[in-house]
C-alpha cells in the first residue's frame, strides 16, 4: 500500500499543486471571467486523461513519448501566452481575462492528461497480477493509490484557496516562479524526448549542448519539484502572517467580529496547505526511501552438475525457505532458478528467478512468503511452478534417486530473459 500511496502522490504532486494555484489565481484576479475557462480546461484534461489512460492500456495508439513532447510543448506555449495576457489584462479587462483564464485551463488540461493516466491505469495493471479485485494484495494498494490522490486534492484545494486570499500582486508573483521552474522542467523533458526520438541528432551544432542539458536535469530533477514546493509554500506563510492582526476598516463590533471570521478561516486554510504540503514531502522523500530500498536477493547456492544436468539433493532444499541456484553460460549469462518446499507437503515448487511480466527481477522471502521484486507482489508458494500472473517461469524438472534434476537445455531456452 505504501509502495503505491507514494508513487501517486509523486506523480500527481506537482500537477495538485499547480492546479490549485492557477485556479484560485484565476478566481481572485478575474473573476468569473477567469474563472470559468480555467474550470473547464480542469475537467477537460480529467476527461482526457480517462480517454488517454484508455488508449494506452486497451489499443496501440500512443507513442507515449511523443504524446508527452506534445502536451509538454502546448504547455508552454500556453504559458508564455497566459503571460502575456496577464500582463496586458491591467488596460484590457475584458477579453484579456478571458484568454489568460483560458491559456491556465489549457496548462491545468495539460498537466492532468500527463499525470492522471498512470496513475488510474495502476488498478488494471495490479489486477494483472493479482486476478480478483477481492484478493487482500489488490484492495491494499487500490487503497494506497485512492489515499494519495486525495492527498494532492485536498493539497491542491488547499494551495487554491489560500490563493485566492492573497493579495494580487503576491499571488501573481509566487504562480510565475512556480510556472517558470515547471516550464523549465518541461522544457528539459521536450530536448530529451528530442533527443531519444532523433528529432535533434548528432550532426546538429546543438546537439552537445542538449546533451548537457538532459544530463544536468536527469541528476538534478527534485530540484524543479523542490523548487515548485517552495512557491507554492509561500503561500500559506504569507497568508498565515496576514491573519493575526485586522488590517481593514471597521465600523462596529459586528463588523469586528466578520473580520475575526474571515481571519480564522483564513489560518485553517493555510494550517490545511502545511499541512498537506509536509505529508507530501514526508511522501516523496521519507516513505519513498523506504519502499525503494534495495532487496537483496539470497545467495545463489552450489549444486552439483552431472553431464547436461543440474542435481539439487532434496536435504538441501527441504526446510522451507527459498533457495536459488544458477547455471552459467560460456559468455557469462546467469540463468537463475528457485526451488522452494511446498508447505505441508512433499512436492516443491520449482521456476526461474523471472517473470513474463516483471522480467528477470527476481524474488525474494519475506515472513515466510515469497515476494516479487520488482512489484512485491506476494506468492501462493502453492502455485509456483504453474504458469500465470507473477508466478516464476515454468522450467522443465524431473525428480530422480532423492534429487530435483533440472536439465541445463530447458534453462537455455530462457537465456535471453536473463542478458
Amino acid at each position: 500500500m505504501l509502495k503505491y500511496f507514494v508513487e501517486t502522490t509523486e506523480a500527481l504532486l506537482i500537477a495538485g499543486i499547480l492546479i490549485g494555484m492557477m485556479t484560485g489565481f484565476a478566481r481572485s484576479a478575474y473573476g468569473k471571467k477567469g474563472r470559468l475557462p480555467a474550470d473547464i480546461g480542469v475537467w477537460l484534461g480529467v476527461i482526457g486523461a480517462v480517454v488517454m489512460a484508455y488508449l494506452k492500456n486497451a489499443t496501440r495508439l500512443i507513442d507515449t513519448s511523443l504524446w508527452n513532447l506534445r502536451i509538454f510543448l502546448t504547455c508552454i506555449g500556453a504559458l508564455l501566452l497566459f503571460w502575456i495576457c496577464a500582463a496586458a489584462a491591467h488596460k484590457e479587462k475584458k477579453v484579456m481575462p478571458v484568454l489568460a483564464g483560458s491559456f491556465l485551463g489549457v496548462i491545468s488540461a495539460g498537466l492532468l492528461i500527463h499525470a492522471v493516466p498512470d496513475v488510474i491505469s495502476n488498478p488494471y495493471i495490479i489486477l494483472m497480477t493479482e486476478k480478483s479485485v477481492l484478493s487482500t494484495a489488490f484492495m491494499l494498494k487500490t487503497i494506497g493509490i485512492i489515499f494519495g490522490i486525495l492527498l494532492t486534492v485536498l493539497l491542491g484545494l488547499a494551495i487554491g484557496s489560500a490563493m485566492l486570499r492573497l493579495r494580487r500582486g503576491q499571488a501573481m508573483l509566487l504562480l510565475s516562479l512556480a510556472l517558470g521552474f515547471c516550464g523549465l522542467r518541461l522544457a528539459a523533458n521536450c530536448i530529451r524526448i528530442m533527443q531519444t526520438k532523433r528529432i535533434i541528432t548528432p550532426d546538429m551544432s546543438i546537439y552537445h549542448f542538449c546533451f548537457r542539458i538532459i544530463k544536468f536535469t536527469s541528476n538534478h530533477d527534485k530540484i524543479f519539484i523542490f523548487a515548485i514546493l517552495a512557491a507554492a509554500a509561500c503561500i500559506p506563510v504569507l497568508l498565515l502572517l496576514r491573519s493575526f492582526h485586522i488590517t481593514e476598516p471597521y465600523r462596529n463590533n459586528a463588523e469586528r467580529r466578520k473580520l475575526l471570521k474571515k481571519l480564522k478561516v483564513n489560518r485553517r486554510w493555510a494550517a490545511a496547505a502545511v499541512l498537506c504540503m509536509l505529508l507530501s514531502l514526508v511522501n516523496i522523500t521519507w516513505f519513498k526511501s523506504i519502499v525503494t530500498r534495495a532487496v537483496d536477493l539470497a545467495p545463489i547456492e552450489e549444486c552439483k552438475i552431472s553431464g547436461h544436468d543440474m542435481v539439487v539433493p532434496f536435504e538441501q532444499v527441504e526446510d522451507g525457505h527459498l533457495h536459488r541456484f544458477a547455471y552459467t553460460t560460456e559468455d557469462n549469462v546467469q540463468i537463475r532458478f528457485i526451488i522452494i518446499k511446498k508447505p505441508n507437503s512433499s512436492s516443491y515448487g520449482i521456476g526461474l528467478d523471472a517473470c513474463d511480466i516483471c522480467g528477470e527481477t527476481g524474488y525474494y522471502e519475506k515472513d515466510g512468503q515469497v515476494v516479487c521484486k520488482l512489484c512485491d507482489v506476494v506468492m501462493n508458494i502453492n502455485t509456483i511452478g504453474f504458469k500465470g500472473g507473477c508466478n516464476p517461469i515454468v522450467i522443465p524438472y524431473t525428480i530422480e534417486n532423492g534429487s530435483i534434476v533440472v536439465p541445463v537445455d530447458g534453462l537455455l531456452d530462457h537465456k535471453k530473459e536473463f542478458q
